[in-house]
């Protein structure tokens, strides 16, 4: 397994890191034991980041990644790395009511994030998305004191627009902004990436897959269960997931090409961005896991990636990355 820092200031990290959101709620049900047993696959594997949040499951995600660590061999869980995001405030039948990012706040949630991990330390602490009542230096702020007390090594950042990433970083050393970043979610590059260079704040990619839509195995016809956040998501609705498709079928092609799937195409071409870009992997089984794996194998030359850009242009994407409700909440999209 390749390595990499985060950032400047952040810690050495996988190559590629793990998301496990999916391993607890928004994608529908998932198999504890397979993401148990793909957790310690990725550790194996020489995966060190895994990526959660204290709200994935209103803790059941914190619980699993626990019980996942303390039934890996000590070598594997002596590696392992937590980031944690915080803030989104939940209502018991599962919807998103908004984020707190006051300092009082900030550190009740690490209280309990500790507790559910089991552990004295969060390795990357992060606010989810932009308390819009609360100034990024006091939630920042908060989490410095955390690190000061040695609770968190790691200030971490997630979905900010350039400019409160520079107010962050003027308050304390920020190691990663996480932000959604693939091929057909590219708005970073205009401004908030250039940002995070000059900052030499390192990337944390999710949805590099775009949430399987551009994996290569979802279908026109699959059926999304009723707890599936994607059959919300504009880009999964009519013919915007018709018109996605198609940019997958395009994509496809120059995978077959060279040999590789088209998941390990678009997460090699988010890796080949930059070596200050970690990708994340949301795989919920270890076959998903062993592809994904793969695309450290892939190199993409100059000729690969322009054939790449012909067939998945910038903005070629239809419909929003969220449901307008949850753009709002969006910081990096303003």
């Amino acid at each position: 397994m390749r390595t990499t820092t985060l950032g400047a200031t952040g810690p050495q990290t996988s190559a590629l890191g793990l998301g496990c959101m999916g391993m607890s709620a928004l994608y529908g049900d998932a198999d504890r034991a397979e993401s148990i047993a793909t957790i310690h696959a990725a550790l194996e594997a020489g995966i060190t980041l895994l990526d959660t949040g204290d709200f994935y499951g209103m803790g059941h995600n914190e619980l699993l990644i626990n019980e996942a660590l303390r039934t890996a061999p000590a070598a594997h869980r002596e590696q392992a790395l937590t980031s944690v995001k915080f803030g989104a405030l939940r209502t018991v039948e599962g919807g998103f009511t908004g984020y707190d990012g006051r300092p009082a706040a900030v550190k009740n949630f690490a209280a309990y994030s500790l507790q559910r991990l089991g552990t004295d330390h969060i390795d990357i602490y992060r606010i989810a998305r932009v308390d819009p009542d609360v100034p990024i230096e006091e939630t920042v702020g908060a989490i410095a004191e955390l690190v000061e007390a040695g609770h968190v090594r790691h200030i971490g950042l997630s979905e900010v627009g350039a400019e409160n990433l520079r107010r962050a970083a003027a308050v304390a050393p920020i190691s990663d902004l996480q932000i959604e970043y693939s091929l057909i979610s590219r708005g970073i590059e205009a401004e908030i990436l250039p940002t995070a260079r000059e900052l030499g704040i390192g990337i944390t990619a999710y949805g590099v897959l775009s949430r399987g839509l551009i994996s290569g195995h979802f279908t026109r016809d699959r059926k999304l269960a009723a707890n599936d956040f994607r059959g919300m998501s504009p880009r999964f609705q009519g013919e915007n997931l018709d018109r996605n498709l198609d940019l997958v079928e395009a994509l496809r092609k120059i995978a077959e090409q060279k040999g590789v799937t088209v998941a390990q195409t678009a997460i090699a071409w988010v890796a080949a961005q930059g070596e200050d870009i970690v990708p994340l992997i949301g795989a919920r089984t270890r076959a998903r896991l062993t592809e994904s794996l793969g695309a450290l194998d892939v190199t993409l030359d100059e000729a690969d990636l322009a054939a790449i850009e012909q067939a998945v242009p910038a903005d070629a994407a239809a419909g929003e990355r969220y449901p307008a409700a949850q753009m709002a909440h969006l910081d990096s999209e303003r």
